[in-house]
């Protein structure tokens, strides 16, 4: 096992981590970005299962979010505001009159401290920032640490952990897209997805959750036996089509499981997590063109898994909060694991 690093153009630091079976991860201290994962095939051939750019002073604006820390609240708030014990907080809105992925001073764009680590399976990294109180209109004094670990089971595991004087709210994730064809051969189309859900968050036009749980039962949604994206994505559902052909829901979760197959590169990852929910979005409105580690962008590129408590949670009573005590630990854990057949 061993951890190399280089600088980049920007002079940010870009850390690699290889495992005994020489799959990688490599990320940046700036926003603690996955640039790239080299994952075997059924052949044993290693290539790059995550969408990068190429140029990485592109990074810099990310407005896909490719690879990045999400915080401090992942997903969408609506018309930027929240109530805590009957007080109210104004964010900065950056989606319209909305609040996404923490905003212009979310965590995909802070330089973290980093300090690595190793054991006999384990190679990693521990990555740290503090985020000040009204940081972006958010109150407490945040400290959070992740932890970033690869280990010889071919598993990335994601530890992620605050604390706040203040009670404040919090929902980290990560916004890495995945493409097991490897090196974008293909979409992920043809990518067969399996998970235990019951229901799905409805969304509005504005992709807002209305706050109505959705059964997914006899609906593309229901992923109970396992089903290609192209499904959803073809489909004529009036949910796949305000998200613009394709998903981009918050499934909550029964069991914390997702399995993901490639039937062309014999890749399977699964998912597990301890958050209550994924939002899986399939790149339904990635900017075509973009040049990537790989090939250009296109719709339906990649495919991700965003674990998270959903901020609908601060309008909606139906889902659980993501609301954070003083002095309370905030901990998650999503690991992704990769095997073949």
């Amino acid at each position: 096992m061993q951890l190399t690093t280089r600088k980049t153009v920007n002079q940010w630091t870009e850390y690699t981590l290889t495992n005994d079976h020489d799959m990688s991860v490599s990320f940046l201290d700036f926003g603690g970005i996955i640039t790239k994962m080299m994952v075997p095939n059924r052949e044993g051939k290693l290539e790059n299962i995550v969408l990068s750019y190429e140029d990485y002073k592109q990074y810099e604006d990310n407005p896909n979010y490719f690879g990045a820390l999400i915080g401090r609240v992942a997903g969408r708030i609506e018309k930027a505001s929240f109530e805590l014990d009957g007080k109210e907080y104004l964010l900065i809105p950056n989606e319209g009159k909305h609040h996404l992925h923490g905003g212009t001073t979310g965590f995909h764009q802070v330089l973290w401290e980093t300090k690595p680590f190793q054991t006999e399976n384990e190679i990693g990294m521990k990555l740290f920032h503090s985020s000040p109180d009204n940081d972006g209109g958010y109150p407490g004094n945040l400290d959070v640490t992740v932890k970033y670990t690869l280990t010889n089971d071919n598993e990335f595991i994601i530890d992620y952990e605050a604390v706040s004087d203040q009670k404040t709210i919090i929902s980290l994730t990560n916004h890495t897209y995945f493409n097991l064809s490897g090196n974008l051969k293909d979409t992920v189309e043809q990518h067969v997805v399996m998970m235990d859900c019951e229901e799905v968050l409805e969304l509005d036009h504005e992709l807002i959750p209305t706050g109505k749980l959705m059964e997914v039962k006899g609906t593309p949604f229901d992923f109970s036996q396992g089903r290609t994206l192209a499904e959803g994505i073809q489909s004529e559902h009036p949910q796949n089509i305000i998200a613009g052909n394709g998903y981009d829901h918050y499934f909550l979760l029964n069991d914390g499981t997702i399995v993901v197959k490639d039937e062309s590169s014999g890749r399977v990852m699964k998912v597990k997590t301890n958050q209550p929910g994924v939002v899986m979005y399939t790149s339904n409105t990635l900017e075509e063109g973009l040049q990537l580690q790989g090939g250009i962008s296109k719709q339906y590129s990649g495919v991700c898994f965003e674990t998270q408590g959903s901020p609908a949670s601060l309008h909606h009573t139906v889902l659980p909060e993501i609301t954070l005590q003083a002095g309370e630990k905030y901990q998650k854990q999503t690991i992704f694991s990769f095997q073949n057949e």
